[in-house]
Parts: C-alpha cells; sequence; structure tokens
C-alpha cells in the first residue's frame, strides 16, 4: 500500500540514512558518487577501494565500487585492480577475498592506474628535429 501511494520512496531513503551511517556521511557518499546506494560491504582492495552489492538492485547496477577517500574526485575506473574489476564485471561471482584460486606470482607486475591527463602522465622525449617548425612573427626573414 505504501508503494501505491509512493511512500516507498521516503522510507527507502530513511534506510540508507540508516545503512550510511546518519544524514551528513549520506549526503557526502551522494555528492561523491552522484548517486545514493547502500547495499553489503563484500571487500576492501589494498588500495582502499570499496566494494559494494546489493541484490534488490537491477542487474549490472547492483555491484559497484567506492572509491578511496584520498582522492576526492579524481577517480576512475582504472583505479579498479584486475581481479576486483573481474569481480565488478559479473566475470566471476566470488569476490577475489573470497576465491582461493587466485594465484599471485612473482613475474606479475602490481596493478597501477592510467595516468593520462594528470601531470605524472608519460611523454616519450624526441631527439629527432621536427620537420614543421612553428612560425614566429618577430623573427626576421
Amino acid at each position: 500500500m505504501a508503494k501505491y501511494f509512493g511512500l516507498d520512496k521516503p522510507l527507502r531513503f530513511l534506510s540508507w540514512i540508516q545503512k550510511n551511517g546518519g544524514l551528513f556521511p549520506t549526503l557526502r557518499k551522494g555528492f561523491r558518487m552522484d548517486e545514493m546506494k547502500a547495499g553489503t560491504l563484500v571487500g576492501v582492495d589494498k588500495y582502499g577501494n570499496k566494494y559494494y552489492e546489493e541484490p534488490t538492485h537491477f542487474y549490472g547496477r547492483n555491484r559497484w565500487v567506492e572509491y578511496a577517500e584520498y582522492k576526492n574526485l579524481e577517480y576512475d575506473g582504472s583505479q579498479i585492480p584486475a581481479e576486483w574489476f573481474g569481480w565488478m564485471h559479473y566475470k566471476t561471482d566470488l569476490p577475489p577475498n573470497r576465491d582461493g584460486n587466485r594465484k599471485q606470482y612473482k613475474w606479475m607486475a602490481d596493478h597501477s592506474e592510467n595516468l593520462s591527463g594528470t601531470t605524472d602522465q608519460y611523454f616519450p622525449y624526441s631527439t629527432t628535429r621536427p620537420k614543421v617548425e612553428a612560425w614566429d612573427p618577430k623573427k626576421s626573414v
């Protein structure tokens, strides 16, 4: 009956407030993620990202990540390690913290995020002279 009159929305918002630990943490999470969700914590990776799941949401929208606090609003998808990427995209139902079959070989490189567009991006040094030079109006012919 509450759903018929539209009262389920405020009740759902109140349950989100309760699950997230209060009004201000809920609003802060809504500001950082652009949506308000509450689910069960599945695990935390070594970079501080938290992974959640809520089976009542639509398939494809029921798993999400809350990026580490030290990233503020500068986060992107390349900050998710490969093992959690597989869980997020439904390649496996077992999260990496419960999967006992994962092996870490010494030749495997540690995860690194994509730094393109930041001050730490890779910029190659060229020793060849450019074929086209920029025009300088102050330089006389």
